[in-house]
């Protein structure tokens, strides 16, 4: 590749925001088609990586360097693997939903498409960045558009909700950047990839490297969110645009999973290997605790905000069981996650939209009335409850094998039995809100009530036949993934 595809991957947004921002006069329905055409082309891009990423390679690709502070060695760096990589392609295609999703924004639209435009920017360049600093800039910056985005044009109590999100995101931040600092200047280095190689080495500086694993691992565990850190996410999605839902549910947890992968187990192998069983304690709590909500909840966004912190919980499982068929799985259902959360959250945005409505307890008999949102709806909960055939069945089941017949943490197994109650409270909480939301007596209330749109129904049906394509033929992602993955467990020690 002869020209800096992932430089135009992350700026290319912003690009379409700055014209955005520039061009004096230009009407709303403009800055739609604006941001369309740029996102799609950040999709296009990535389309193309993925078709040029040598699957034999075991390193970094399309990596770009340049001095960006001599002074403190810190560089432009860039560059994917096979962890990356799957993430920032997610990150595109979320990217171009987005903005379909958005499309019916009519206040201050302008303003909106360029705060979304920043989001996604910002989001691709922390799974680009090898740099330190850099990887924490672009952190730092996707604060800044969900605020406002939440806090502009969200509904309900959108301003305490996107001050929780970040309240909660900038105490992680200072965390991270406290052990960014300390990692520094145990190493007089900031490149991740070479911090990596040599991360046994850290343990034998005069900084000690446990605290600035947890110092680390505590910003990555806010993100994602782990138990009890995750008391922003329920409020943040239900009370976040549909488009910022499907990002904030989409990528930018995964980005506390990436970090936890990226920097807490590669660089510091034997710290994560002491550590392993807390924190597969953590992973079954965060599993069962949110399964057990999910099915207490009454709002249908908030039903599925805390499924994904029961879905996220299998994630911090897989990398924590520490075996590569776990990290694969973990990878697997980043992808999965993505995909099946984009979809209920989509349908469930379409659902509230159309009959004003969004108490499952006052919902009923849609099935007969929304027939093409019902269908999405059910497939996406049979993703969500991992049936076979689906990407959630096929995540699940890699990291469940992954982390017990593979992992050589104590007490694995135990772990992985206890969090195949979250499959169950998955099937549970899914099936009753199928069952009340598009079943039953239909209500006359709702006769009027408009199905989903030819663009809904594009947007929706891509992320169906993904979901089912991932779950029937998971290779297609396994074979990124696995070189990727054989690297960290090396780094191990495996």
């Amino acid at each position: 590749m002869n020209f800096n595809i992932l430089s135009m991957i992350i700026f290319l947004p912003l690009a379409g925001a700055l014209a955005i921002g520039l061009i004096p006069g230009l009407p709303s329905k403009w800055s739609k088609y604006i941001s369309l055409v740029f996102t799609f082309a950040v999709l296009a891009l990535s389309v193309l990586m993925l078709f040029r990423f040598d699957h034999h390679a075991s390193g970094m690709q399309f990596e770009e360097i340049y001095s960006w502070l001599p002074a403190l060695n810190a560089y432009y760096r860039l560059g994917v693997d096979g962890i990356s990589l799957p993430l920032v392609a997610m990150t595109s295609l979320l990217g171009v939903a987005a903005v379909l999703m958005s499309w019916n924004v009519e206040n201050r639209t302008r303003e909106f498409f360029i705060w979304l435009l920043i989001l996604e920017s910002s989001v691709l360049g922390v799974f680009c960045a090898l740099d330190l600093l850099l990887f924490f800039t672009f952190w730092e910056i996707e604060v800044v558009p969900v605020y406002f985005l939440i806090s502009i044009w969200g509904s309900g109590d959108k301003r305490r909700s996107a001050t929780k999100y970040v309240l909660y995101t900038l105490l992680g931040s200072a965390l991270m950047l406290a052990g960014i600092v300390s990692l520094y200047y145990a190493t007089g280095s900031l490149d991740m990839v070479t911090i990596a190689q040599s991360g046994a080495a850290i343990a034998q500086t005069l900084l000690p490297a446990t605290p600035i694993f947890f110092l680390l691992l505590a910003g990555f565990a806010i993100k994602l969110p782990v138990v009890p850190l995750h008391n922003w996410l329920p409020d943040a999605h239900t009370a976040a645009p549909t488009a910022v839902t499907v990002l904030l549910a989409g990528s930018l947890i995964k980005m506390g999973a990436y970090g936890m992968i990226r920097l807490c187990v590669s660089m510091f192998p034997e710290i994560a290997r002491r550590y392993a069983p807390l924190m597969l304690t953590l992973a079954v709590i965060s599993v069962i605790y949110g399964g057990v909500l999910a099915l207490r909840q009454t709002h249908l966004k908030r039903l599925i905000a805390y499924s994904s912190i029961s879905h996220m919980g299998f994630v911090l499982l897989g990398i924590f069981a520490l075996s590569q068929t776990s990290l694969i799985g973990a990878s697997l259902q980043m992808v999965s996650h993505s995909l099946i959360t984009a979809l209920l959250f989509g349908t469930a945005a379409i659902i509230t939209h159309n009959t004003g409505e969004s108490d499952i307890r006052r919902l009923g008999g849609l099935a007969r009335q929304m027939p093409a949102t019902a269908t999405f709806f059910i497939l996406a909960g049979l993703g969500a409850l991992g049936l076979p055939s689906t990407s959630g069945f096929a995540a699940e089941f890699t990291i469940f094998l992954g982390s017990f017949s593979g992992s050589e943490v104590a007490g694995a197994k135990i772990f992985v039995l206890i969090a195949l109650l979250g499959v169950l409270l998955a099937a549970a909480y899914v099936l009753w809100a199928i069952q009340r939301v598009l079943f039953g007596p239909v209500l006359p209330v709702f006769n009027d009530s408009r199905d989903a749109d030819w663009r809904q129904k594009t947007y929706c049906g891509l992320f169906v036949i993904l979901i089912f394509f991932v779950g029937l033929y998971p290779t297609a992602v396994v074979s990124i993934v696995q070189n990727s993955t054989a690297v960290v467990i090396k780094l191990l020690g495996g």
